[in-house]
């Protein structure tokens, strides 16, 4: 009786993977238009009052590559009124001079345009850039979430925005953040960037890591009070300032590596009110340079979002590996279609039709998704081969937090006894 089951275990547990993969795609077509666009969304009514209605908080750490873009970007704002603070966190690098620059060029057109009276016509220029330097990192902070928590200090705006020092903003894309967040009454507003690629390995490696993250986090749930489902952006973060407040700010997540995901995990404990939007053409980020730069990035924040714990993360990390082999063996394993033919629906046959199943599947989300994500759905072939390149991104982060003691993070190490002390148990 056992060596009659034997053969049919693999064709049972090929199909659970392709009936997962097939629930996947159902939902993800069901709900495709659940999540709003930020560029279709109404722009917010710009008051009558002087002082800004937004305040932006962008940190940076040796950006100086990026950094003079965004804040251009961010000073080109049309339909609101900002108050930018840069806040420069220790560059050794020419980061806190260009924004000195930026700032130094601003107050100039400022001053041309108020001593020729042309106000009415320059609706940018309401904003107002101030520059902060950060020389020291006090004991028991990381670096961003300190820099952040400074740059709130200095919030005059109802509403602040957390950012990174290389994202690209439209020219609308805050004004329409900000007219949805009111409109929806809004504590937090999270916005995916379009993360800009410019490699084939790039590309396969966002449409897997894309595809997976329909199995922990559905967009379409976020607002759902009721669902465990939350987000957070470190690109685009807008929160009420007193929500921001009540929750304790950054004060609150002085230790953490994932402070954008965390503070979307404790808005969504606190019950408050959370949306996303989908930032394709408004909000952009050139988040990775090659596999190896997607793999480097993700060298401090895999084991983080395990909360430190080795069995969770190691679980994970069987579990992507079996996404990684299951197809693959179920198409390999089950034989060619002339076998399927010449031996009727045994085993094989099943295991094949799992693989196929599941390869259809896969299609349509790699489909379904194209519009939000630069990848062509050809790229599903290379499905198995990016989640293993994500899988070595997972163990290198285990591997390497652990041989250090710790993360380092821009070139300072963080213990990690002292992260797993202040990451608590899960979300």
């Amino acid at each position: 009786m056992a060596q009659a089951a034997k053969p049919w275990l693999l064709p049972v547990f090929c199909w659970l993977f392709a009936l997962g993969w097939v629930w996947q795609a159902v939902e993800r077509w069901r709900h495709r238009e659940a999540t709003a666009e930020l560029g279709a969304l109404p722009m917010a009514e710009v008051d009558a009052g002087d002082g800004p209605q937004m305040t932006v908080i962008v940190p940076a750490c040796n950006e100086e590559d990026g950094i003079e873009a965004t804040l251009r970007g961010l000073l080109a704002s049309r339909g609101l009124r900002l108050q930018i603070v840069a806040v420069n966190d220790r560059s050794t690098d020419a980061t806190g001079a260009r924004m000195e620059a930026v700032a130094a060029e601003w107050a100039m057109q400022c001053s041309a345009r108020q001593q020729e009276q042309q106000m009415a016509d320059g609706e940018a220029l309401r904003h107002r850039l101030e520059v902060l330097h950060i020389a020291a990192l006090p004991e028991g902070w990381l670096g961003k979430p300190h820099a952040l928590a400074m740059g709130a200090e200095r919030a005059q705006a109802e509403w602040i925005l957390c950012t990174d020092g290389d994202v690209v903003f439209a020219e609308d894309a805050l004004a329409r953040a900000l007219g949805w967040a009111q409109q929806e009454r809004a504590d937090h507003l999270a916005v995916l960037p379009e993360w800009v690629v410019t490699s084939r390995a790039e590309r396969a490696l966002q449409g897997a890591m894309f595809a997976m993250t329909g199995w922990t986090t559905r967009t379409w749930k976020v607002a759902d009070p009721k669902a465990r489902d939350f987000l957070g952006v470190g690109a685009f973060n807008l929160m009420r300032r007193s929500s921001y407040e009540a929750l304790g700010g950054f004060a609150a997540l002085r230790m953490e590596v994932l402070e954008d995901l965390r503070m979307g995990w404790r808005v969504k404990q606190a019950g408050m009110r959370q949306r996303v939007a989908w930032g394709q053409g408004m909000v952009r980020v050139r988040w990775a340079n090659g596999a190896w730069g997607v793999v480097r990035n993700l060298e401090k924040n895999i084991f983080a979002l395990f909360r430190y714990r080795l069995v969770l993360a190691l679980a994970a990390c069987v579990g992507v590996a079996l996404q990684v082999c299951v197809p693959v063996a179920a198409l390999v394993v089950g034989g060619s279609a002339w076998s399927v033919l010449g031996t009727g629906w045994g085993p094989d046959a099943w295991t094949l039709a799992a693989g196929l199943v599941t390869a259809a599947a896969l299609l349509a989300v790699y489909a379904e998704q194209r519009r939000r994500v630069a990848v062509p759905v050809g790229y599903v072939l290379l499905f198995p081969v990016a989640l293993a390149i994500f899988l070595f991104a997972m163990l290198r982060s285990i591997a390497m937090t652990l041989s250090r003691g710790g993360v380092v993070w821009r070139g300072t190490l963080y213990p990690l006894e002292k992260l797993r002390a202040a990451a608590g148990r899960g979300w």
